[in-house]
């Protein structure tokens, strides 16, 4: 059996951008077929209304749904739409959304909540198309190194697994924190740990002062250092994150988990040990 997977992506954070590569890194997976329907950059009633009938014409065996905060009103009514669908339905959203985990249980969807895919400082005077793209470059780093991306993996991966073979399948109900992270990424050396610990501790506050400063501040002189602070606290995050990795290296104990063909892991300690 291959599992057609149907992503639906409203809206960006960090996570949206690689979500459907993480579970076909080398394009070579026998077990799934993958499409992917975006909204872009918005997340309105009206990109709402485009996209979610789009899903259904691929005629999925199981959907994920990505977009900032699914307690918010659009994505709330697409999780309305999505539940009622008859479809394993698994939401993927950044820190508010653990606010919507009562209502998401209710409609029998599943759940993954990156805790550390913080807002953006999305104010006008500070956010260009380059300081987008330099904060979501650090967030890929902070989600890739700490063990988020592969943890979010695994967790999709069991699905999938429990679908193709016909199982009793049970949907994530996942708040991805910076412990049960780093255990994902299996660091052998502690202090690659600890910083992978700090990078991603420190990429989940980013999300309050952007949210203080885009919401919550009209003062230019107020929310303008707000925002590029909290854009420093990702790149230091990213920096940690990126020293953790480097130290794993050093040691020879990179741990791999690349995905076979037929969808099974592939799992490799030494850079000269991923042999089929």
């Amino acid at each position: 059996m291959v599992v057609k997977i149907g992503i639906v992506k409203v809206g960006n954070i960090g996570t949206s951008v690689l979500i459907d590569m993480i579970l076909d890194e080398r394009a070579d997976r026998e077990d799934i077929d993958v499409r992917t329907i975006s909204s872009g950059a918005k997340m309105g009633k009206n990109q709402m209304d485009d996209v979610l009938p789009k899903i259904d014409e691929y005629n999925p065996d199981v959907i994920i749904f990505i977009s900032p905060d699914p307690g918010a009103k659009s994505p709330s009514s697409a999780r309305e739409t999505l539940s009622k669908k008859n479809i394993p339905t698994i939401v993927i959203g950044d820190g508010p959304g653990e606010r919507a985990i009562g209502s998401m249980k209710e409609q029998g969807l599943g759940y993954i909540i990156v805790k550390a895919d913080s807002m953006i400082g999305a104010r006008r005077e500070f956010l260009d198309a380059t300081e987008m793209a330099v904060f979501n470059s650090d967030v890929l780093m902070v989600l890739s190194t700490t063990g988020v991306f592969r943890l979010i993996h695994k967790t999709l991966d069991k699905v999938i697994r429990d679908i193709d073979e016909d199982k009793l399948y049970s949907l994530p109900e996942l708040v991805i924190t910076a412990e049960n992270a780093v255990d994902a990424a299996d660091f052998k050396n502690p202090y690659a740990k600890s910083k992978a610990i700090a990078a991603y501790s420190i990429a989940c506050q980013v999300s309050s002062m952007n949210v203080r400063a885009c919401f919550k501040t009209k003062d230019y002189h107020v929310y303008i250092p707000l925002v590029s602070a909290a854009h420093e606290m990702m790149s230091a995050a990213s920096k940690l994150a990126y020293e953790a990795r480097e130290i794993e290296k050093s040691n020879d104990t990179v741990v791999r988990t690349a995905h076979r063909r037929n969808g099974s892991i592939l799992y490799g300690t030494s850079l000269n040990d991923n042999k089929e």
